[in-house]
C-alpha cells in the first residue's frame, strides 16, 4: 500500500514529506498503456502531486500540476487532493523511450526543458491560485523545485524516483520527498541540511534498502529531532462520473450536443485520467437539451 509521511523538525526550522508511490505509477501505467518514458514522467509528477496535495490545509481543497514542455510527450497533468490522492493523464502515452549513456531514461527530453509548469491550487471557497514558472530541466523534481522556490519563495528540495527494470520496462519501485525550510531556519540549520542532503542515496536506492518514508524522513534530517504530524495511504483514484459528465454538456451548444451522437446513436465520453467511457443515447441527449431549455425558461 502506497503511503505519505509528514514530519518537522522539534524546533519548528524544517518540513519533510516522503512517499511511496508504487502502485499509484502502476496503476496510471496499466490504465494510460504508458511507455517506459512516459511512465517515469508522469509517475513522477503524480508522485509530486501527491506530495504538494498532502500539504493542503483545508479538506476539501485540491491541487493540479500541469507541465507543458517541448519535448514529444506533450502535455502532461496530475491533480491530486489534500488526501494525496491523484490522478493524471499524458498526451502522448507511447512516446518513445530514450536513455542516457548511464541506462537511465532521459525524461528530460521527453518533456522537454523549454516549457512551463502551471500550479493551480483550489480551496473550494473561491478562485483558484494559480502559479507559474518556466521549466528548468524537464526532468520534474526540478522543476517542481524551482516552481517553490520562484512563485511561493519557499526554500524546497523535492527528490522523484521511478525504476523500471531496463529489459522489459517494468515498474520496480517508485517514490519522493519534499523537504522544505519554515521561516526562522538559520544558516547553521540550512548549512546541516544541505549536509544531509548531499549523502541521501537516491529515493529509489532508499526504496530498494527497505526504508520506509519515515526512514527517508529521517535520514534527511539527520541531528534533528523530528516529530511525526500525520501518516496516510494515498491511491490512484478519479473522481469520474455519470453526473459530472452530464454537468460538462452544459457549456456546449445544443446544435453541437446533437452533432456529437456517432454512428451507433449514441454520445461516448471518455474520461482523460481513468479512460473510462460513458455513453448517452441520442434520446438521453435530447431529453438533457428540453431539461436545459424548460430551466431557462422558468428563470
Amino acid at each position: 500500500m502506497d503511503k505519505i509521511i509528514r514530519c518537522i523538525t522539534s524546533d519548528g526550522s524544517i518540513m519533510a514529506s516522503a512517499i511511496t508511490s508504487t502502485n499509484i505509477v502502476a496503476t496510471a501505467q496499466q490504465v494510460h498503456s504508458l511507455s517506459p518514458v512516459a511512465t517515469a514522467a508522469l509517475g513522477r509528477l503524480l508522485t509530486g502531486a501527491s506530495l504538494m496535495g498532502a500539504q493542503l490545509k483545508q479538506r476539501r481543497a485540491a491541487l493540479t500540476v500541469r507541465i507543458k514542455g517541448d519535448g514529444p510527450l506533450g502535455v502532461m497533468v496530475a491533480s491530486a487532493t489534500s488526501d494525496g490522492n491523484v490522478r493524471g493523464f499524458v498526451e502522448n502515452p507511447n512516446c518513445e523511450t530514450e536513455h542516457y549513456e548511464n541506462g537511465h531514461i532521459n525524461v528530460g527530453k521527453a518533456v522537454g526543458s523549454n516549457g512551463t509548469l502551471y500550479v493551480v491550487r483550489d480551496y473550494g471557497t473561491g478562485e483558484p491560485y494559480t502559479g507559474v514558472t518556466e521549466l528548468v530541466s524537464g526532468e520534474i523534481a526540478e522543476d517542481i523545485t524551482s516552481y517553490y522556490a520562484n512563485s511561493e519563495q519557499i526554500p524546497t528540495v523535492c527528490a522523484l524516483g521511478v525504476l523500471l527494470d531496463k529489459q522489459d520496462g517494468v515498474l520496480l519501485l517508485a517514490g519522493g520527498m519534499l523537504i522544505q525550510l519554515l521561516p526562522g531556519a538559520t544558516q547553521d540549520i540550512c548549512d546541516k541540511l544541505e549536509a544531509n542532503i548531499k549523502k541521501l542515496d537516491s529515493v529509489t536506492t532508499m526504496m530498494a534498502k527497505g526504508m520506509a518514508p519515515l526512514d527517508m524522513c529521517k535520514a534527511a534530517l539527520e541531528g534533528f529531532e523530528v516529530e511525526v504530524l500525520d501518516e496516510m495511504p494515498v491511491h490512484y483514484y478519479c473522481t469520474c462520473s455519470r453526473q459530472r459528465v452530464e454537468q460538462s454538456f452544459a457549456s456546449i451548444p445544443d446544435d453541437q450536443l446533437r452533432s456529437m451522437v456517432n454512428s451507433t446513436g449514441n454520445v461516448e465520453a471518455v474520461c482523460h485520467y481513468c479512460n473510462k467511457k460513458y455513453l448517452f443515447t441520442a434520446k438521453e441527449i435530447e431529453d438533457f437539451i428540453k431539461a436545459r431549455k424548460e430551466r431557462s425558461k422558468n428563470k
